[in-house]
């Protein structure tokens, strides 16, 4: 139920009230908060500052600002929009951040997670990458976050960032306009590497790799998402076996293919057992994300 607004709130008062009845919704932080926050806390003062037009990394400074019965009540129906559709905070706010970078994300794409944005940020690739990187595909780009990223992380790259999905291309259109890259990445439709020209020194893939029990065992705020973006089989492996077919034909003689696979790293073993590929550690552990040579893949 609706929190009856009260005249003398703070907005650290109304942030914990929220989060209170994010608490109470039964959302869990592993599921309900897997898209951006990863408590009930953060969460609740993410919405509540997005819906007063405040800075969303500067709370300190603002928290003892007084919340108007108005305001408290617009802030109370976007909570229970939340609690009751269950939709990812950000396909309400029409916003979600990735390593400090915001996107503009809606239905049409899954919220942008991925691991390989760590990887970007803290340099973990360079080590695989040389002056003569000049190419970077980010195939299933989505929103087009790591496509962005990338061409941001190295400003003498051009990036192609593909996906199957014309709505997912429209999504990432404006993430490309919004951050004025348009004249580094191009966008592609493309059914895996069907209408991408090749001549890449660089891969980054965050694939759907969610396998079949998974997927259906998801939670509200991930069926919420676009299913051809998530479901990769009865394996997980579906899209990464017809990718692992011609890849290399794809890739510069000291190419490097990143690849997320998420929770599915005995599914990949099993399917790949030839291959020995590099682990990166990230924030989700040292399985998630891997890393193999065009020599491999050939």
């Amino acid at each position: 139920m609706t929190t009856t607004p009260t005249p003398t709130v703070t907005v650290l008062e109304v942030i914990e009230q929220m989060a209170a009845q994010l608490e109470a919704a039964g959302l869990t932080f592993s599921d309900g908060y897997g898209h951006g926050t990863t408590n009930a806390f953060d969460e609740a003062a993410w919405l509540v500052l997005w819906k007063l037009g405040l800075e969303l990394d500067d709370l300190e400074s603002v928290e003892n600002r007084p919340v108007s019965p108005e305001d408290q009540a617009q802030v109370a129906l976007l909570v229970d929009q939340r609690i009751n559709t269950r939709k990812p905070a950000a396909y309400l706010t029409n916003e979600a951040w990735l390593m400090g970078v915001p996107f503009y994300v809606d239905e049409r794409v899954i919220i942008p997670r991925s691991l390989i944005a760590e990887l970007l940020d803290d340099g973990s690739i360079d080590d695989w990458l040389s002056d003569a990187t000049h190419r970077v595909l980010d195939l299933c780009t989505g929103n087009g976050s790591l496509a962005v990223l990338a061409a941001m992380t190295y400003p003498e790259v051009v990036v192609d960032a593909a996906d199957i999905s014309p709505d997912a291309l429209a999504v990432a259109r404006i993430n490309v306009d919004r951050h004025q890259l348009s004249e580094r990445i191009t966008l592609i439709e493309s059914d895996g590497l069907a209408n991408c020209p090749g001549g890449y020194d660089l891969i980054l893939c965050n694939p759907p790799y969610v396998n079949a029990a998974s997927m259906a065992a998801l939670p509200a705020e991930f069926r919420a998402e676009p299913g051809l973006a998530l479901a990769g089989g009865s394996d997980g492996m579906d899209f990464i076996r017809s990718l692992f077919l011609n890849i290399a034909a794809q890739m510069n003689e000291n190419a490097v293919l990143v690849l997320e696979i998420g929770n599915e790293r005995a599914n990949f073993e099993r399917a790949f057992p030839h291959l020995e590929p590099l682990w990166f550690e990230t924030s989700a552990g040292s399985d998630q994300v891997l890393l193999l040579t065009r020599e491999q893949l050939a």
